[in-house]
């Protein structure tokens, strides 16, 4: 796959259907085809040309948490920053394996400086937060530090890649 990215290049047109299909990734081919100016047959194969690069990981539906929380409760969102006690390539590793299969985490980012981590986190309640921070966290010998925040308002949320061009 690595070897597609180096070789790929990317005209005005699959820029045009990237952003578009961030947007609303329930477009049919026609409409996409439309909005960006292009036939649907030739829509219809660049898209699929960028699935087969791995360009477009996946399509999902993004859920609305307000509306959501009538039926399911609102939860509770943390911002959680990570330190570790031993910082080497296969602690690192074993650490983000080991936090990006459990379920209750939504994004895990390696950063620098500062901590090692940060995490996004959702659960249904504190109980809940207390069980994932004994699960990930307090179990975890090589954790030396967590700093949770607690997220009482989403102001914004938009997982859009910025495109040039």
């Amino acid at each position: 796959m690595e070897e597609i990215y180096k070789s790929f290049d990317l005209d005005a047109i699959d820029l045009k259907l990237l952003d578009a299909m961030q947007t609303d990734a329930s477009l049919s081919n026609q409409a996409l085809a439309e909005r960006v100016h292009v036939s649907p047959p030739t829509c219809l194969r660049r898209v699929k040309r960028l699935h087969d690069a791995g360009l477009i990981e996946r399509q999902i539906a993004l859920l609305n948490p307000d509306k959501l929380a009538a039926v399911t409760g609102h939860g509770l969102t943390a911002i959680v920053e990570i330190t570790l006690d031993r910082q080497g390539a296969e602690q690192l590793e074993a650490f983000e394996t080991r936090v990006a299969a459990d379920e209750a985490v939504q994004q895990c980012y390696r950063v620098s400086p500062g901590p090692d981590f940060v995490l996004v986190v959702h659960v249904a309640d504190m109980p809940r937060y207390l069980a994932l921070a004994q699960r990930l966290f307090t179990s975890d010998a090589n954790v030396r530090n967590v700093k949770a925040f607690f997220a009482v308002k989403r102001a914004k949320f938009e997982p859009k890649v910025l495109l040039a061009g």
